[in-house]
């Protein structure tokens, strides 16, 4: 049983997380003239150096170095972290470039979407099943999806690019069995060789922006680790301390934010077409949220029980 204490830790800990998640696009927008390829690179290679020392500091070396054999032991384990390594740097790539070509809102539309996406998965791949509720919440948050198709008069291919890539991402870690810091750790070691390589590359022809971008360019790309390693550290202290549905709660946190960064800070388009649309998904949201909670399945459970009754 956990404590008030334990869990009032455990909700500044993930709340913390999803603010700096929120406000992550006020730190890539100085780096726009870097390129969304250097950036990612930067934020591969130093994510892995931060998360190597984290792993020193919390004295997890043997723990790491026991998960490197099965790693490298189970193909399950292999190509579960491979594919999650793929996944997330596809993810970080877009949304660094979303955020410096002003695609801020829609970026936050993705996350918003996310929930949803990974109860689809959920059901196709790892064969869960819908409530009532959750089936309401799909259809809104297809109509708000449509809307703003329509809108843009072509597919919001950014916003489901996020979506989906965070998505599989969830459930390829999922099918894994190592922590959020061991995770990452190995994550990043798959694709480090291949960051390297290419910041050496731009170093080598002069067309890096690491020192020679001059000092601000060159700490904000060192701080990519950082900012990288820090929120995903506070999440994972966050999540064992409170229950699922709080999670759910939070995790609106950091889209909200990017929605108003990009609507009033980045002035950004926001017709009435995106009030209404961003307005289903809220509220499907708040429909698939609730639809977690113990009333909603005390509600179904005795609406089940009724039926039942009246067909014996």
């Amino acid at each position: 049983m956990k404590t008030y204490s334990e869990q009032t830790k455990g909700v500044w800990y993930a709340a913390f997380a999803y603010l700096i998640w929120g406000f992550l696009p006020l730190y890539w927008k100085p780096l726009d003239q870097s390129g969304s390829g250097e950036i990612l690179a930067h934020r591969i290679f130093w994510s892995f150096v931060l998360m190597l020392a984290v792993m020193f500091i919390l004295k997890r070396k043997k723990t790491l170095n026991r998960d490197v054999k099965i790693l490298f032991s189970s193909k399950k384990q292999f190509f579960s972290v491979f594919i999650a390594s793929i996944l997330i740097s596809g993810n970080w790539l877009m949304y660094i470039w979303a955020v410096n070509n002003d695609h801020v809102v829609e970026a936050s539309l993705g996350y918003y979407i996310n929930p949803l996406v990974n109860v689809i998965l959920g059901m196709a791949v790892l064969k869960e099943r819908l409530n009532s509720w959750q089936i309401v919440s799909f259809v809104i948050a297809a109509c708000g999806v449509f809307l703003l198709t329509w809108q843009y008069g072509k597919f919001p291919w950014v916003a489901i690019f996020l979506a989906l890539s965070f998505g599989l991402y969830g459930l390829a870690k999922k099918l894994g069995s190592f922590d959020s810091l061991t995770g990452l750790t190995l994550e990043t070691m798959f694709v480090v060789p291949a960051a390297f390589a290419y910041i050496a590359y731009l170093q080598w022809n002069g067309t890096g922006s690491f020192i020679t971008g001059g000092i601000s360019t060159t700490v904000l790309l060192w701080g990519a680790g950082i900012v990288t390693a820090l929120p995903l550290v506070l999440f994972a202290q966050g999540v064992k301390r409170i229950t699922m549905t709080m999670t759910g709660f939070l995790q609106y946190i950091a889209p909200t934010i990017m929605l108003l960064l990009g609507v009033f800070l980045y002035h950004e388009t926001f017709t009435d077409i995106h009030l209404v649309s961003f307005t289903l998904i809220w509220l499907a949201l708040l429909i698939f949220t609730i639809s977690k909670t113990k009333w909603a399945n005390y509600l179904i459970n005795r609406k089940n029980k009724n039926s039942l009754s009246a067909k014996i």
